[in-house]
């Protein structure tokens, strides 16, 4: 049966206070006290902007809950409908269903682009109807763009698909148990994290053995032409067709400038490596695919 779930949401407390020192001062009657200065707020990047890392996760929930209705949309304006034949090239290399039914999970895919594909290439390429994917997402907007899409599908009310709401950050245990899928697949999402590492430790710890970790998202442009045309589309056209199609500038400036502060190619490389995952040789056509020239990237893992 199809199900949106909701976790269990995890926060963690702030420190209290540092306690105020008393110390007797011998040559007076009075005691003196002494305020230990408070620990410095611990600050991620919000686009351009730096905000404490406890205000990002409802930051980022703000922004698509504003545009989840008109996301698809959106991508395909932004895009002029590339993002399409990347998600085919993600989805393709990972050959779903080659070797027997897959249990996977997709983690920031609200809208169930990447589960629509995977469940696709299986039956389409192998006659698999066994594979299955449970799409998992902090945004409970995103989540219903996506549940209304498979009620129009052959998978709707079927083993093979399910919805949770849940933080990629901290997927809770008892429903995410240890080694338990053979596929981590996590799109143009995991910028929107407050804690890449976190993810990647997550990601780690629910695949099985031998699982693959499999991240599309957009990267750095090493040509220095395209750089700078790709510069001058994205902060000129993409808030500009965020006003006019969705009625939404700030929410696709921040989607622009996020990009911009994610990790080059080889630093999330080692970010993915220092999670415990093994890659292939640190460059284009290994470890990670570089798509249209560092626009967008794939990169991959294997639990080991």
């Amino acid at each position: 049966m199809q199900t949106v779930s909701r976790s269990i949401r995890l926060s963690a407390r702030r420190a209290l206070p540092t306690a105020v020192l008393t110390r007797k001062n011998h040559t007076q009657n009075s005691p003196q006290q002494t305020q230990q200065p408070e620990p410095s707020i611990r600050t991620t990047s919000f686009g351009y902007k730096t905000v404490p890392e406890e205000s990002k996760e409802s930051l980022v929930k703000n922004v698509f809950d504003s545009v989840a209705s008109s996301y698809d949309l959106m991508n395909d304006a932004s895009s002029l409908g590339v993002h399409r034949l990347w998600k085919d090239t993600f989805v393709s290399g990972l050959k779903p269903g080659r070797k027997g039914a897959v249990r996977c999970i997709d983690v920031a895919g609200g809208t169930g682009d990447i589960a629509l594909r995977i469940l696709d290439h299986a039956r389409e390429n192998y006659a698999d109807r066994e594979s299955s994917v449970e799409v998992v997402d902090i945004n409970a907007q995103m989540l219903k763009e996506g549940f209304r899409r498979f009620k129009k599908t052959m998978y709707h009310n079927t083993p093979q698909i399910s919805f949770h709401e849940a933080n990629a950050q901290a997927l809770p245990e008892a429903q995410f148990t240890d080694n338990t899928y053979d596929l981590y697949t996590i799109a143009f999402g995991i910028r929107n994290c407050t804690s890449i590492p976190a993810v990647l430790k997550e990601a780690h710890r629910v695949l099985k053995p031998g699982g693959t970790f499999a991240c599309l998202e957009f990267s750095k442009v090493n040509n220095p032409l395209l750089s700078s045309l790709y510069d001058q589309y994205s902060f000129s056209m993409i808030p500009l067709l965020g006003t006019i199609l969705a009625g939404d500038r700030d929410s696709y400036q921040y989607l622009v400038e996020s990009i911009r502060k994610f990790p080059s190619q080889p630093d999330f490389c080692k970010m993915i490596q220092e999670a415990g995952f093994a890659t292939g040789e640190e460059h284009d056509g290994g470890a990670w695919t570089d798509l249209w020239g560092g626009i967008a990237c794939v990169h991959k893992g294997v639990k080991v």
